[in-house]
């Protein structure tokens, strides 16, 4: 009951507190970091002590599906190589710069170092997408930092898990062999079993019609492919994401128009609440740990903060050579690119999660000696990401010059509309040529297609929606929908430009009802 009037508490506030952010436009996971540091402070407050399992099982797949659905096939294909080379080279670079500073700065024992360099290796997907969200960026900066957050998890989890391997075991040694093999099994195994939960669920959702079970289908599909990714010792957060980008890829061909938008109510309400109760853990997690530091550990902040520097140095140094895949029209390295791509690479829930699954004790039954001192540089990095990137994100793309001015936007979406009505307006004049639709229910359509093209406000005519109006509205929709795809296969339109039309056809199809 204690952690349930926690959890209500928390979604309570994470409401407001979104509301406060979204007026003052300022990224919400910011704010509950801050709050949830400054309701631990308060006295009388009940230490918080979330056990990793309950966030690695409960809160990450949802989570991630969903971020994963968000990612651009498409774009993804240009981006590949250099999200490649971040998910290894970087990931490593950075467990190394950190691991080393660790032993400088906190005078951490060697592996335990190397197993704080592990944990803060690699970026969070779910922070890195929250933060994302109300950023205007390009397709393929955007799909850049998304895609390497998404699949950077495999090379962190190796470097973990041969880290506190090294850390619990006396005179233990590093084998490169079984390093290997154990990514593989992770990382390949995760992509399998995530793929085959991809193929099993399309075909089961391509057959079902119902609304309630597609609901329950697409909620239990994150964590199926966890579990099971889980229980064969794979990778369960790579199986997620696997198997979110395939879905979300055909998510439109699998579902009717009424079934996508309860989808996606459901599932902004899922995100919204798991997002709000996981940021506003992390600001709570920092004062508890804190307090069970051992004495001589007060300089835990400036440590952070040299970690934290570390981590952003290493990240534009990596980055910088790969600007011109991302902006190949340019030819040159871009500082700037880099720039953003560094401060939107943060860290979140996930290096938490790790940090609090190192053993207590090592295996001749000793205390681990710089535990608590992990856990407390990890919170506080993830902190100081969270808060001083998250809040200053937005004037960094600002500055940079990459952000996607308004009118750039309105004008590629107008331009879609206009394709799409182009589209329907001449199979309406096919069908009027063959005769095969009531005259009444063509010229209905014909007119509400001209006026849109016109960009005139639709005047009802007073006739009854009747079923051939119906079927003919619906076959228009069709055909927009095929074309909206076409245009975003040809590269004419972004990701955003075509979810955002389609959630508009979706509207206004549900609004006919059945044909």
């Amino acid at each position: 009951m204690h952690v349930v009037g926690i959890v209500l508490v928390l979604v309570v506030l994470a409401t407001a507190v979104a509301t406060f952010a979204g007026r003052l436009r300022v990224p919400a996971p910011s704010l509950l970091v801050l709050t949830g540091v400054g309701v631990a402070l308060i006295p009388g407050v009940p230490a918080l002590h979330v056990p990793p399992q309950i966030i690695g099982m409960v809160v990450l797949p949802p989570l991630l599906y969903a971020s994963a659905e968000e990612l651009s096939l498409r774009d993804l294909r240009m981006v590949w190589r250099p999200v490649t080379i971040l998910s290894f080279g970087l990931v490593f670079a950075s467990a190394a710069a950190v691991g080393f500073t660790a032993v400088a700065v906190a005078g951490l024992p060697p592996a335990m170092a190397f197993v704080l360099g592990a944990v803060l290796s690699s970026t969070d997907p779910v922070a890195v997408t929250a933060l994302g969200r109300r950023l205007a960026l390009p397709g393929r900066v955007q799909v850049l930092v998304q895609a390497e957050s998404l699949f950077n998890d495999a090379t962190s989890l190796v470097l973990f898990k041969v880290a506190v391997g090294i850390a619990v075991a006396v005179g233990a040694s590093v084998s490169v062999p079984a390093a290997g093999g154990e990514f593989l099994l992770l990382g390949g195994g995760g992509s399998l079993v995530g793929a085959a939960v991809a193929g099993l669920v399309w075909l089961v959702r391509r057959r079902t019609t119902d609304p309630v079970l597609e609901t329950v289908i697409a909620l239990v599909t994150p964590y199926a492919a966890y579990v099971l990714a889980e229980s064969v010792h794979t990778s369960g957060v790579t199986s997620v994401v696997v198997a979110g980008v395939l879905l979300g890829r055909s998510g439109h061909r699998l579902t009717d128009a009424h079934i996508r938008l309860q989808l996606g109510a459901v599932y902004a309400v899922v995100v919204f609440l798991l997002e709000s109760v996981v940021f506003s853990i992390v600001g709570l997690e920092l004062p508890t740990l804190v307090r069970d530091l051992p004495a001589g550990t007060g300089l835990w902040p400036l440590q952070a903060l040299a970690l934290a520097a570390v981590l952003i140095a290493v990240r534009v140094l990596s980055t910088l050579p790969l600007t011109s895949a991302v902006k190949p029209t340019q030819g040159r390295l871009s500082w700037r690119v880099a720039g953003v791509v560094t401060w939107a690479g943060t860290r979140g829930v996930m290096p938490l999660a790790a940090a609090l699954s190192i053993p207590l004790v090592a295996d001749d039954g000793t205390k681990l000696a710089g535990r608590p001192l992990v856990l407390v540089l990890t919170t506080a990095v993830v902190v100081f990401t969270l808060v001083v990137q998250g809040l200053t994100l937005a004037a960094v793309v600002n500055r940079s010059g990459l952000a996607l001015e308004p009118e750039h936007t309105a004008r590629e979406e107008d331009d879609a509309r206009d394709a799409l009505n182009h589209a329907a307006l001449d199979h309406v004049e096919h069908l009027a040529t063959l005769e095969v639709m009531p005259k009444t229910a063509v010229d209905r359509v014909r007119r509400g297609l001209t006026a849109r093209l016109d960009r005139t406000p639709e005047t009802p005519d007073g006739t009854t929606a009747d079923a051939a109006y119906r079927q003919l509205r619906h076959e228009v929709i069709a055909v927009q929908s095929t074309e909206l795809h076409r245009l975003y296969d040809e590269h004419r339109i972004s990701d955003t430009t075509r979810r955002r039309l389609q959630h508009d056809l979706d509207r206004e199809e549900a609004a006919l009802g059945t044909p």
